[in-house]
């Protein structure tokens, strides 16, 4: 039997992008590169995009059209073209980034989040340029903190590729998939997905020139952990806590798991969240209502410095609720803040000058 061209087109017009229910040649998805030498058969698709999720399935079903209405023991080669720019690498996706901050927590509950918004503002205060990621795919609270819950956000073609537009406020650019979800709904999505969402997030945005990057992770060590470190080299990470032991002993997991051999991610050092309690007819007075010294103790049995103290302060909680971070402001609260951006600097400064830089964690499946 002779193969020619019209018949493997046949072929292919049996095979349906579920993209747009068109089928390949009416979606102009074939390239014209066609090439027939005997009984083999090469040519490429074209996709919009090298991340599009029906690549690998429509491709199987090309090759098994082609040898279902073609009469014939034929050896397909099918190669693919994107219309877009790749992604950029693990371990490549933000070349325009100095230093990946990841805030951690071993359980939630402990004011990750919000350390990690108030963290971002008072670097930006500072004059930094910084970016903040709320990785937490399954509890977003960025986008309420920066009062941001309406934002909409934009794709724009840049290289070749299109790429998300941060959102930005208080001099922090931000993405979260909570502008994206809707707030009200669960997101019920298995590993995988979250695992992808939050690629696009970090890898298919224009974050631009940053001196910090700023992760804010999800509570305890999960897929969200491991793909941001399969995906980024993590300069360093901030481990936060409240003095309880119940919260200290999570605490020792988060610091082990950036401490494992195979992660080898720096731990700059431990915030103590909920330090004490202080009301405001007794300014001088410190409450310790979740216990005293807790993280001093888990300092000194890690090596790990502590950063900062934040006292637990009723106009946090309030100013982050009103989508304005307490670090915006000026008084004691805010200098906390403060005096922590300035702690995660010169922790990072010489975790730079004295450690060679992070690599992405390879994983052996």
């Amino acid at each position: 039997m002779q193969l020619y061209p019209k018949l493997i087109a046949d072929a292919l017009a049996t095979v349906r992008y579920p993209g747009n229910g068109k089928n390949l040649i009416e979606a102009g998805m074939v390239e014209d590169d066609l090439r027939i030498d005997g009984m083999d058969v090469s040519f490429s698709l074209i996709f919009e995009k090298s991340t599009d999720p029906f690549m690998k399935s429509v491709i199987r079903a090309a090759e098994t059209a082609i040898h279902t209405y073609v009469d014939a023991d034929v050896r397909v080669n099918i190669g693919v073209k994107t219309l877009q720019a790749a992604r950029p690498e693990p371990g490549k996706m933000l070349p325009q980034v100095k230093n990946v901050i990841a805030v951690s927590s071993g359980k939630g509950g402990v004011g990750k989040s919000t350390v990690a918004a108030n963290l971002a503002v008072a670097l930006a205060r500072q004059g930094y340029r910084v970016g903040l990621l709320d990785a937490d795919i399954f509890g977003p609270s960025q986008p309420k903190m920066f009062h941001l819950e309406a934002e909409n956000i934009f794709a724009e073609m840049k290289d070749g590729r299109q790429v998300l537009i941060p959102a930005e406020k208080y001099g922090v650019r931000l993405l979260s998939i909570g502008f994206f979800v809707n707030p009200s709904t669960a997101t019920l999505w298995r590993g995988g997905m979250a695992s992808n969402a939050l690629k696009q997030l970090v890898a298919d945005a224009d974050w631009g020139e940053l001196d910090y990057f700023i992760l804010d992770t999800p509570p305890g060590t999960s897929d969200i952990h491991l793909t941001l470190l399969q995906n980024l080299a993590i300069t360093g990470a901030v481990v936060v806590s409240t003095p309880q032991e119940v919260a200290l002993a999570d605490a020792r997991k988060g610091i082990d798991m950036y401490r494992n051999e195979k992660v080898d991610v720096p731990i700059l050092g431990l915030i103590e969240n909920m330090a004490w309690f202080t009301p405001a007819e007794l300014p001088e007075n410190r409450y310790y209502i979740f216990g005293r010294g807790g993280v001093e103790r888990l300092a000194a049995e890690t090596g790990v410095p502590v950063l900062a103290q934040i006292p637990i302060v009723q106009s946090i909680c309030e100013s982050g609720d009103e989508g304005e971070p307490a670090a915006l402001g000026n008084g004691p609260v805010a200098e906390a803040f403060n005096h922590l951006a300035t702690a995660v600097v010169e922790a990072t400064e010489r975790r730079n000058r004295e450690q060679p830089p992070t690599t992405i964690v390879e994983m052996n499946h």
